[in-house]
Parts: C-alpha cells; structure tokens; sequence
C-alpha cells in the first residue's frame, strides 16, 4: 500500500496491490472487504446498537461502551469516518463492487480458481473520523494526533467455513496471513511507529537508525515512512508531531520501541513509558520460555487508541500501564500469532492473554508461582508464616478472573463461550466471559491435566498452530494429545453450555473401622475431584478421583505428596463416597479442590474442619 495523508483534512488516498491465493480447493466467485471506518457515521449499526445496549442497565449502569455511548450519532461531516472506493482491478480487469455499510462486496467478473494466484489492485479515499473507538484522530485524552487502527481496506477471511465478512459493530477481527509493504507519504513533522521493520530508518532518523538520534531534515514538505511487515493479518500505525521515542536493542531478539506523546509540563509520563521499554526486555525471556519464542523483529508500544488495543508487532496504549502493556503484548502470541477468528473465540484471544499477563507481571514483580508455596505447606502444615503467605499468594493468581466469572455465573446474564463476540446481550456479559471465564479455561485446565501438562499444552499448541488460525476444537485436540485425557466434555460444558459446577462435602461416617466421606455435586457440570485430607498428627492425604468421562487422569503434581487414585467419578451419578481406613476421629480437616482452581459456584461447603 501507499498512502498520501493530508493533515489538514484528516484525509488519505491510497493505492492497494494485494497478491491473492486462494488456497482453499472452492472456487471464489466474489470477495469481501472490511472498510471499519464507515462505522463512525450517524445511524450506522455500530451507532445503533451503542445507542440501544445504553438503554439497558445492569446494577444501575448502562449497557453501551462508555467510550462510544451516544458520540457517533453528533459526529459533523468533516468529523466522521469512511472508506469509499474508487476503483477494483484483478489481473488489470475492472471488477464491479457494491458497498453494505462496513462490508464491501466485489462480484467477481471471473472466479478465482482453486490453487491460483490473482493480482488485486485498488484506488480508496478514506477520512479519519473524530477519535470514538480505537482508532481516529485527536483523542483529548492522549493528545494524538492520529491512531491508525482498521484504517484500510482489509480483505476478509475465507477459510473452512467459508466467507466471514463480519460488520464491524463492536469487536474482534479476523484477518488473512499475509507480507505487508506499506508507504505512508506524511507532514514531515510528523514521527511515526508501527507494525514492521521501517525500511528507509537511515533517511529518517529519530531513533530508528541510531539510538538517541532527532528526526533528520528534509527539503520536502512531506516524508515518507516505509514499513514492511511479513506473515502478519494486520497493520497499525500512529502519527503525532511532538512524539518520543525510547529504543532497547535486545541480543539475539527483537528491537522494543516505545513512542508516545512528550508532555513538556509531565516528566513523570516519561519515566513510565521508559520503565515499559525495560520491562519487556526483563520478561521476554520468560514469555519465550514459557509460551513460545517472539519470531518477529521488533516490537512497539505506541502512545494512542483509547484505551489498550493489540495488533501485530505493535499496540496502541492510552497510558502507561505496565499490566496493559503485557497484557497487550500477549496477544502476539494469542492472536497475532495463532490468527484465531476471535469474534467467534474471544475467550482464545482475551483470556489466554488474560491467564498469560497473570504469569509474566507476576514474573516481573518477582512473587514466586504458587505451586512453590503449596508444596512448601504441604511439607510443613503447621507453619502459620507460610500459611499466611499461601493466603496471600492464591488469591493473587488468577483470582480476579475467578471472581469476575463466579459473580456473572450468579448474575442471570451468562451467556456461553461460544457465542459470536459481537451478540452478547451486554457488554457485562462479554467482557466477564471473554476475559475473566478464557481466563479461568487455561488455568483450570492445569487442575484437571495438571499444571505442569498444561503448560506443555501451550508450547504444542505454539508449535503447531502458530500462523494457521485454529479454533476451539484444535486447541482441546492438543491438550487432549499431550496430556493422554480425553477433554472434550470440558468443552462442551465450559465452553458451549453455561453450566456451573459445585461440589460439597455432604456428610462423614465410620463403618467397623472404615471412615467414609460423601460428597455431593449439586451442580450440573461434572469435574475430577483433588479432595485433601488433613490428620490430627499433621499429615495430609490427597484423594485423587478422575471423572469417567476422561478415560484417564493427571499425574501427581507435587511428588513430595501422599496421593491416592480412586475409582472413576461417573458424571451420571451425583453423589461419591471416599473410604479410608482408620477412626474417623484423627481426620481433622477435608476439603475439596485446596488448590482452588476448580471454578466451584460455592465454596462454602467444600471445607469440613473437624474439632472431637
């Protein structure tokens, strides 16, 4: 692509070349566009539905987007966006298209063959609209000029399932695998970051060719900025003429750029978004041992947006927020990498980068993993310090997607993983399952595979699928690969129902020297049971019952414990009795799932503590 930008329209006209292969055994007799800027007109559907969710109100509070609510439908006409086309090519053969609002369809003169490569060539003219979601121009909030997300004509997906032309009307993308070449002809004040490698870094300067060095010096009234990005499914750039830029050069990885708004009257920003770029090159180490290695050659977190926002080889970030910036850069890796349709798998993309900004800010803030603690504890039971420090520990992992997901499990508004991203019936009920039940997916897969398969689970997952847009399905067929247990129950209950599981423990016996323990699933989705038992002389004993359905069950996860597998739990049967030998008097404590990763409704009955 190339681009001329004028600044003082906040207007661009763009030329496109996109070499396509369809390498799906269908023959293509049309194509689809995303053209995301219509969104941002008065009465378009993104407006529309905004405008009808802020008429709903969950605990007081309207249902709309507090960032987009009511603004698009005041948007002027120099302040709204849009794509319009001027002209389709394919193989220099003018092609007729027509537009459906953020879709465009181009009805092909001439099919596209399976296995053949066509050469598309396209005219557009765009406008930036007024800064209400994402991308746009002049957000008061962070003084940037230009955030330039969803900004070109981006050709749809076609894979499998066929066609995915998705309105933009909220969230979430999908997009094609694919080398990107973009010129971007600008102001020459302007300073730019991006998604890419910038090619020509020796004519500009400013950091990109030495560190530390100032914007070079042209003759010309504009300069052009080009970036080439390969085996990438989108493309992001930012423009603001007051922009810093900070560089850290890693040995043997990517180049890390942070570029943001340079307040003269706030050096306590600069400090902050120096302290992103040293963090990341604190913890990349740790995400590449943990979750595959960074194959890209560099990484920019980029000063705009409206709040935090991923795409490839770059974020948009609004502030300095080191959470949001792992958080953000997490999503290379689930998403950018793996290409997931994530308006169908949300929770793929959100809560797996969720679960895996959890792991690496603990990493960064330097607090041990909490299986450390627990096998600490289970060795020594008595220690109140330690047991005060388990405390402290377990509740901070993952504890506020637990929380999140137990509070929309009880609010009536749950509705299942699988549902399209874009037709949730609130914004609660998305963000909480997206982000906080995804979330609480990955880590209670550990407790039913064990933690330490389950992160072998997601460095296969890394190797296998990486640039090939799985879903749901390929991921459970992973797990299923490397932990030798046949999870598909756990995505039809987890994922596709919203059913919930509870457990308790409902009543104790002795029988001639037999102690019995008897718990109780009340609720509807069955579950393996790590049922601890705590003795008055200190000891613990782990009851290990696998469910039925898996056909097998974890390996002990601590071998300093006492363990006992049991008998299959059969998930048609709600109730199971644990024997034991010995008086039931020395058992001091039981208690379901102590490691709390089992996402139990209630709690309140998972614990018996015993005082004869």
């Amino acid at each position: 692509m190339n681009i001329d930008m004028d600044v003082t329209k906040n207007q661009f006209t763009g030329k496109q070349k996109l070499e396509y292969t369809n390498n799906s055994p269908d023959k293509l007799d049309k194509l689809f566009y995303h053209l995301y800027f219509n969104a941002f007109q008065p009465n378009s559907s993104m407006d529309v539905r905004s405008q009808v969710l802020g008429k709903i109100l969950t605990n007081g509070r309207p249902e709309w987007d507090q960032r987009v609510r009511d603004r698009i439908s005041k948007l002027k006409e120099d302040e709204i966006g849009y794509q319009k086309i001027k002209s389709i090519r394919i193989n220099g053969v003018s092609q007729p298209f027509k537009y459906h609002e953020t879709i465009l369809e181009v009805n092909l003169v001439k099919p596209i063959l399976p296995k053949t490569k066509v050469v598309l060539d396209m005219e557009f003219e765009a406008q930036v609209p007024l800064q209400v979601r994402r991308s746009g121009r002049d957000n008061p909030s962070t003084n940037v000029r230009y955030s330039m997300s969803q900004w070109y004509p981006k050709l749809c997906e076609y894979d499998r399932d066929g066609w995915h032309p998705n309105q933009y009307i909220a969230r979430e993308f999908y997009g094609v695998w694919g080398d990107f070449d973009v010129t971007i002809n600008i102001d020459k004040d302007y300073k730019l970051g991006g998604t890419g490698v910038l090619t020509n870094a020796a004519e500009i300067g400013w950091g990109y060719d030495v560190v530390g060095s100032p914007l070079k010096p042209t003759a010309n009234a504009k300069r052009n900025w080009h970036f080439i990005g390969n085996n990438i499914h989108d493309f992001v750039w930012a423009a603001d003429p007051e922009y810093a830029h900070v560089v850290r050069k890693i040995n043997g990885g990517p180049t890390i750029h942070v570029i943001y708004n340079d307040k003269p009257d706030d050096k306590k920003d600069d400090s902050l978004w120096t302290a992103i770029a040293d963090v990341a090159v604190k913890v990349l180490p740790f995400i590449d041992k943990n979750f595959g290695k960074y194959p890209y050659p560099q990484y920019s977190f980029i000063h705009g947006g409206d709040g935090g926002m991923e795409y490839p080889m770059a974020t948009l970030m609004s502030s300095p927020s080191t959470g949001t910036a792992i958080h953000e850069w997490m999503h290379n890796w689930y998403q950018m990498m793996m290409g997931t349709d994530e308006s169908m798998y949300a929770w793929m993309d959100e809560g797996f980068a969720s679960y895996a900004e959890d792991l690496v800010s603990a990493f960064n803030n330097g607090y041990p993993s909490r299986e450390v603690y627990e096998s600490n504890l289970r060795k020594r039971p008595d220690n109140k310090e330690l047991k005060d420090l388990v405390e402290k520990i377990l509740p901070r992992n993952h504890a506020g997607a637990y929380n999140s997901y137990f509070s929309l499990a009880k609010s009536g508004l749950e509705e299942p993983l699988r549902t399209h991203s874009d037709h949730f019936n609130t914004n609660t009920a998305y963000s909480a399952a997206a982000y906080s039940k995804g979330e609480v997916f990955m880590e209670q897969l550990g407790y039913i595979v064990g933690a330490k398969t389950r992160d072998k689970v997601l460095l296969e997952y890394y190797n296998k699928w990486k640039f090939k847009h799985p879903d749901a399905d390929d991921f459970v067929k992973i797990a299923e690969d490397v932990s030798g247990i046949q999870l598909d129950w756990y995505e039809m209950y987890f994922v596709n129902t919203t059913k919930t599981i509870d457990y308790g423990i409902d009543s104790l016996w002795e029988d001639n020297g037999v102690s019995k323990i008897r718990m109780k699933r009340t609720g509807m989705m069955p579950m393996p049971i790590d049922l601890q038992l705590t003795f008055k002389d200190g000891h613990t004993e782990m009851c290990y019952i696998p469910l039925n359905l898996m056909y097998a069950g974890k390996e002990t996860e601590d071998a300093n414990e006492k363990r006992k597998i049991y008998e299959p739990w059969r998930w048609t049967h709600p109730t199971y009795i644990v024997e034991i030998t010995g008086k039931l008097t020395d058992l001091k404590k039981a208690e379901i799932d102590p490691s709390k990763r089992m996402a139990d409704v209630n709690r309140n009955n998972n614990v018996l503590e015993l005082n004869w």
